[in-house]
């Protein structure tokens, strides 16, 4: 039984194949395409995936689609009668857009396919729930989703048991926290889904000042963690942008504009609307145990990627563990839907831990009897050793092959000569996070690696933090945490014994003067709230990237390491070789490692044009 899922036209298009109800491959269409966030029919991701298992598109059961476009056209129709005569520009521009093209996405399927079969829909987010619950290591558990919006809902509270979801409690648009903390990203200069991560970033850079005029003017938050959202305030529901004259007055000035400098007002604005969302999803959370009795919860939506709130939720202890789907946005909705699909529309029993493979449980109790099953995320395409071997020797480009037994302690070796070292190896991961599979790593233990690395390799703001990555067995010696978080989106502070303690003058510091203050004996991953983005790793689920942070750890005594995404600012986390090898020659990074191949920046000629030389020397 053989189930395409796709995810299209808003942001983050996506493809995910499931056979006889396990997850065999997902990806972006982003990845292949090279355009962040694309938006556009996921047809590269849809090939990748029948190519991994070497079949075509009439092998496919049935494809399906992930939200309802008609309930969505029904939305957004009636929100421009109730606006009327506001909102006539983007009227003028969304309907006949709706009306002459995206009303007919069955049409659309099938000619871009080729695919005869029947197409199906789903809601988003049931599609979102489906995400959460079904690949989690539960046998069942509390549901919650909580994006911008979906066809109507824009959050929703379930419960999943086996193979059976019910969702039976949601809020509406326009009251949606996903669109609130969207409307300060716009409003902080940032941009709408994919700045989000920065304003969270910026948040600990300032005070939760403005916490009481949000609650006063803006919002109503109900005991359920449902919301009201006062709309005077916001133009989202019928304009061109996320906020208007009443917002701009209300916190003393327009919106920051792009790329101009950040001001202590943004970094108070992150930080209370930051506390607000953690107030909402703590709520939230809190009505989900009442309700459900559950003694886990999974969550899905794009809010469910805030990993800040992700932590505080986890210590609060409302349930004794969560499980976040780590394609928590749109893209994760391909595979909800195809998982929903087989589950619910089909009637088919949840696929075993031994069936499954690779189990990676967050559960610190009693373990379920359901295997995690997204497979480290890794559900991309990968190059194997002699592809890449033969395509790097045929243009001519310097390197040297290890064994794969010798490459984690040269790799070691790098890290601890302070080197940034690019990582392409295994499948590619699926989801906003890299996680091993196309990283870049650095030494945590270096007081200059943060502003290097913003700089000189990502070319991103010097605020913006990064992650570390750490051996699972050791993460309570370097962290406040003691379990998994194999999917980086949980945040722990670093341990009280690897803190440095700040001098009076340096506790003096606000905003950005904070930045460059080493705050612990691994400053390249410390925020300046002493917090973290955690990754954990198990051997079984990385051997290779696990046997780096060992061997690492041998050298140095810290099995701790920086982990960020294999791309720079603008672009998406690199795929293929090539695209590896391009963000290698465009940035300051020392090495490059295509799985058991390295290559030394020193040792490179001159790079050509970069379309050029992508269409001259393809990768077969």
């Amino acid at each position: 039984m053989r189930i395409l899922g796709l995810s299209a036209y808003y942001h983050d298009s996506a493809a995910c194949l499931v056979e006889d109800g396990r997850i065999v491959a997902a990806a972006q269409e982003e990845r292949f395409t090279r355009k962040k966030h694309d938006s556009s029919f996921p047809i590269n991701a849809a090939r990748y995936c029948l190519a991994e298992i070497d079949a075509g598109v009439g092998t496919l059961d049935y494809v399906a689609f992930y939200d309802k476009p008609l309930l969505k056209f029904e939305r957004l129709f009636e929100t421009y009668l109730d606006y009327a005569p506001c909102g006539l520009r983007s009227y003028l521009m969304a309907m006949p857009l709706w009306i002459r093209d995206r009303l007919w996405i069955r049409d659309h399927i099938q000619k871009e396919l080729g695919f005869t079969g029947r197409v199906l829909f789903g809601d988003h987010h049931e599609s979102h729930a489906a995400s959460a619950f079904y690949p989690s290591p539960y046998e069942e558990a509390a549901i919650l989703t909580m994006d911008g919006v979906g066809e109507w809902a824009t959050s929703s509270v379930g419960f999943g048991r086996g193979s059976q979801i019910e969702l039976f409690k949601e809020t509406r648009f326009p009251h949606s926290i996903g669109l609130l903390y969207s409307a300060f990203t716009y409003f902080c200069g940032f941009k709408v889904n994919s700045g989000e991560y920065k304003l969270m970033g910026l948040a600990p850079y300032g005070q939760p000042k403005f916490v009481s005029l949000i609650k006063e003017h803006l919002i109503r938050i109900c005991d359920d963690g449902s919301l009201w959202l006062n709309m005077e305030y916001f133009d989202f529901a019928h304009g061109l942008t996320m906020t208007g004259a009443a917002f701009e007055k209300l916190f003393g000035g327009p919106a920051r504009p792009s790329e101009t400098n950040l001001t202590q007002r943004e970094m108070d604005l992150a930080r209370s609307i930051q506390d607000v969302t953690e107030e909402i999803v703590i709520k939230m959370a809190r009505h989900a145990k009442s309700l459900t009795g559950a003694k886990y919860a999974c969550m899905a939506g794009g809010v469910a990627l805030n990993c800040v709130a992700n932590g505080k939720l986890l210590r609060e202890r409302i349930f004794e563990d969560i499980w976040i789907q780590p394609a928590a946005g749109d893209a994760g909705g391909a595979l909800g839907v195809a998982l929903s699909i087989y589950h619910r529309y089909l009637g088919k029993e949840r696929v075993s831990a031994e069936k499954s493979g690779l189990w990676i449980s967050m559960a610190q109790t009693t373990p379920a009897p359901y295997s995690d099953g997204m497979k480290g995320a890794f559900l991309g395409p990968r190059y194997s050793s002699e592809q890449i071997a033969s395509w790097l020797t045929n243009e001519k480009i310097p390197f040297r092959t290890l064994p794969y037994l010798g490459l984690p302690a040269q790799i070691a070796d790098f890290l601890a000569d302070g080197k940034i070292v690019g990582l392409l190896q295994g499948r590619m991961e699926f989801g906003p996070r890299a996680l091993g599979g196309r990283s870049i790593l650095g030494d945590a233990r270096s007081p200059t690696m943060q502003s290097v690395m913003n700089l000189k390799i990502k070319f991103r703001e010097s605020f913006r933090p990064f992650a570390p990555v750490v051996i699972r067995e050791h993460v309570h010696e370097w962290f406040e945490f003691d379990g998994d978080s194999p999917y980086m989106l949980l945040t722990a502070d670093v341990a009280r014994h690897h803190r440095r303690e700040m001098t009076p003058e340096e506790k003096a510091l606000w905003g950005i003067e904070m930045l460059n203050v080493p705050r612990s004996t691994i400053p390249a991953v410390t925020h300046v709230d002493y917090s973290a983005r955690i990754q954990t790793v198990r051997r079984e689920a990385n051997p290779l990237y696990y046997d780096i942070l060992a061997a690492f750890n041998n050298k140095t005594g810290c099995p701790v390491v920086v982990n960020t995404s294999f791309n720079v600012r603008g672009e998406p986390i690199v795929c293929t070789p090539i695209d590896a090898y391009l963000c290698f020659r465009r940035t300051a990074m020392d090495v490059l490692v295509l799985e058991n191949h390295i290559l030394l920046r020193d040792d490179q000629p001159p790079l050509q044009d970069d379309e050029d030389w992508r269409a001259q020397y393809p990768l077969d």
